[in-house]
């Protein structure tokens, strides 16, 4: 039984955490969920900071609900690299073998076999404050790696650097991952799909301490089941009941093409790309059967890479509320559309794609 199986309850404050995991040996598991939703509680049940009441977590084969963090064999990577001040880089990599009973000597071979694999190996005489943000969280990561853990935990890794630093440090993240070791399990917590995509091969979200969406990561966020789970993944979501046509809302029906799980008469959602809706002036209603026309006001526009989201409010029009759609710099000035205007938004039947919606169970 490799890999990492958990059953995990926790009342807290108030706060209740409901959460089972079951990921095979050398995969890699993504954590997603809105702020609150007890991401990071989990990783820290996982590691042993938190000592749930009732517990069943198994590590490469192991129990170890009722271990202390340094029996699990985990390594905990997090925002703030936590690097020793006093210490050289190749010492602070070369700690976690030490404090595991290794010499002096092999600690140290083993810190320069993961400072060069990372790609600082020549920073290894430099103490801490020498080091950029990107280099330091690197460092960082090869001491999580270096104590060899059955299980890598990694708390947001990329959120506190910058937009130059990340790049790199995922690559290194990348590049390690990948290696698909036996016998090692990693869990990313994360709130970019680019991590998830670019990292794990599964994807696991959170709300209010219990999973509301799994599957494998590119499964999720094309087919996505909850408006946070959309919303990352940039693309629009609407709520309704699945119809053989597609999708009814309280007042329009939006036309689509049905999932293969999904039930004429149940509750449903419709998905669909922001490159997927056309935006028309509101004297310029659009025509033709294979698309899906509303109105709608323009609630914001927003420059999102090399393209323009526009967002919209409903006009009496339940499925447009919150649609979003990318237009080019040069659309937005022929449409003459600035935040107010009235439009009329059309997505193509072929486009839209309706799946079953998520049946939460009550909290017990």
């Amino acid at each position: 039984m490799s890999g990492l199986r958990a059953a995990v309850r926790l009342r807290r404050d108030g706060f209740a955490l409901d959460v089972e995991l079951d990921v095979p040996d050398g995969a890699v598991l993504a954590v997603l969920g809105p702020n609150g939703s007890g991401k990071s509680t989990l990783l820290d049940c996982l590691a042993g900071l938190l000592r749930p009441a009732d517990a069943s977590i198994y590590i490469d084969g192991r129990s170890v609900a009722e271990l202390p963090p340094p029996a699990r064999k985990v390594g905990v990577l997090r925002q703030d690299p936590l690097l020793f001040p006093h210490l050289s880089v190749l010492d602070n990599v070369a700690f976690g073998p030490r404090s595991r009973g290794s010499d002096a000597r092999a600690a140290r071979e083993v810190a320069r076999h993961w400072l060069a694999e990372i790609g600082v190996a020549e920073f290894a005489d430099r103490r801490p404050a020498r080091l950029s943000g990107g280099q330091a969280q690197r460092v960082a990561l090869a001491r999580a790696l270096a104590t060899d853990p059955a299980l890598l935990l990694l708390d947001e890794p990329l959120a506190a650097l910058d937009v130059d630093a990340a790049p790199a440090m995922r690559a290194a993240l990348r590049a390690v991952l990948r290696q698909r070791r036996a016998g090692r399990v990693a869990v990313v917590v994360t709130h970019d799909p680019l991590d998830a995509i670019s990292l794990a091969d599964h994807v696991l979200v959170l709300a209010d301490g219990r999973v509301v969406e799994q599957g494998p990561t590119r499964d999720v966020l094309a087919a996505p089941r909850t408006g946070f789970t959309a919303r990352i993944a940039g693309l629009n979501l609407i709520a309704g009941e699945a119809t053989p046509d597609g999708l009814r809302t309280s007042d329009q029906l939006l036309t689509g093409v049905l999932a293969g799980d999904a039930v004429a008469g149940d509750p449903a959602v419709a998905v669909f790309s922001p490159r997927a809706v056309s935006v028309f002036p509101s004297d310029d209603e659009p025509h033709g059967s294979p698309r899906n026309t509303a109105s709608a006001t323009v609630a914001a526009l927003e420059p999102h890479g090399t393209v323009v989201r526009l967002r919209t409010k409903a006009d009496g029009q339940s499925w447009t509320s919150g649609v979003a759609a990318d237009l080019t710099p040069a659309a937005i000035a022929d449409l003459g559309i600035d935040v107010g205007s009235q439009v009329w938004l059309s997505v193509k039947a072929t486009a839209v794609d309706v799946h079953p919606a998520l049946r939460r169970s009550p909290a017990p």
